[in-house]
């Protein structure tokens, strides 16, 4: 162009598309934070929930085990409770997901806003994880001695 006109600013094309995507990081970033920090909580609450639902039913529990149910079947029974209730909140969360797929929509990048794959993967381990949050409870509750069960209150 003009040799007189002196050249200022000059950066690689790294360090620019390193500044240009550094806002839609940060958004990934954040968002990636508050997700791990909602799978969390499902954890902790779903625990929480089974322990207290299993706290509640001890005197069934021992009566079931002193009338002969085997430890197995104890655990079949509440962890079929608990995937009745991850079934139902993973079948909300899917709901909800594709109905605010427009608010999200100007943030993806390479993926549709209603891609199917990631649907299931994030339902598959929101499952997994609620299932090995509500095992711990049941079984404690299939290992505990039925007499122990029935003197409490």
């Amino acid at each position: 162009m003009d040799k007189d006109i002196p050249v200022t600013n000059v950066r690689t094309m790294q360090e620019l598309m390193f500044s240009e995507l550094s806002q839609p990081r940060f958004a990934m970033v954040l968002l990636g934070v508050f997700a791990a920090l909602a799978i969390t909580l499902t954890v902790v609450g779903l625990y929480g929930v089974m322990t207290y639902s299993i706290s509640r039913r001890t005197r069934e529990i021992g009566i079931r085990m002193a009338l002969g149910a085997q430890r197995s079947h104890v655990l079949n029974k509440v962890l079929c409770e608990a995937g009745a209730l991850l079934a139902i909140g993973v079948t909300i969360g899917v709901l909800t997901s594709l109905f605010s797929t427009s608010v999200l929509k100007s943030m993806l990048y390479g993926t549709g806003s209603r891609n199917p794959a990631v649907l299931v993967l994030v339902s598959v381990i929101a499952a997994i994880t609620g299932l090995i949050a509500a095992f711990i409870p049941a079984r404690r509750a299939a290992s505990s001695a039925p007499m122990r069960a029935l003197r409490t209150d």
